[in-house]
């Protein structure tokens, strides 16, 4: 059965980001595939709530595109997910709006993946780093998938960042045909090692 996708495209200066251009330029062309920029949807950052859980509605998976800026979400994405994901609609008692449906995130980072370790550089692992998107899909009893990340983004050669969005264009083309990524439940792992820099293990959902 096809899956209806969402991305959530969340970049405030994506003019300038050569990688999240990239792959959003990879997305536009996949069917089935409806890219949502809130950024441009709301330059003065008031997100309609209601037209926004209206498109959340119609879809099956989101996918929420991103940098990573200080270890979280731009502040635009993390306004969606507090008035979005309100209480009594996707959580809570008796809220089933959101039950059953995925949550993948695709992560650019500027520092390559040895930085994103726990005591290295930056202390912790991207799969640390995520966790309250993890938990935030559990509480709205959604299945959280295994990300999309696109590390060492300052140093990616054109080749390379070409190669890396047509991959995503396929990942994003296999989501529709419910071939998801596996399922996260980093509670059930010691230190997350479940993230790999592009997915090409698939599960049918």
């Amino acid at each position: 059965m096809k899956q209806r996708v969402l991305v959530i495209v969340a970049h405030p200066a994506l003019e300038s980001s050569r990688v999240n251009r990239a792959l959003l330029e990879s997305a536009w062309q996949c069917d089935g595939v409806k890219v949502h920029d809130l950024y441009a949807r709301y330059p003065e950052q008031m997100i309609d709530v209601q037209h926004e859980q209206a498109l959340v509605d119609e879809h099956d998976v989101l996918v929420f595109q991103h940098p990573m800026y200080w270890y979280s979400c731009p502040a635009l994405l993390k306004s969606w997910f507090d008035s979005v994901l309100s209480y009594g609609w996707a959580y809570g008692d008796h809220a089933t709006k959101l039950t059953g449906k995925a949550w993948v995130q695709v992560v650019s980072t500027g520092g390559s993946e040895i930085v994103y370790q726990r005591r290295g550089y930056n202390c912790f692992s991207i799969a640390e780093l995520l966790r309250p998107f993890e938990q935030t899909a559990r509480l709205c009893n959604m299945r959280y998938l295994q990300p999309f990340l696109t590390q060492a983004a300052d140093t990616l050669s054109d080749e390379a960042l070409r190669e890396h969005a047509a991959h995503y264009a396929a990942w994003l083309m296999q989501l529709t045909e419910a071939n998801r990524p596996p399922q996260v439940d980093s509670l059930q792992v010691e230190e997350a090692e479940y993230l790999v820099a592009a997915n090409t293990k698939l599960e049918a959902s």
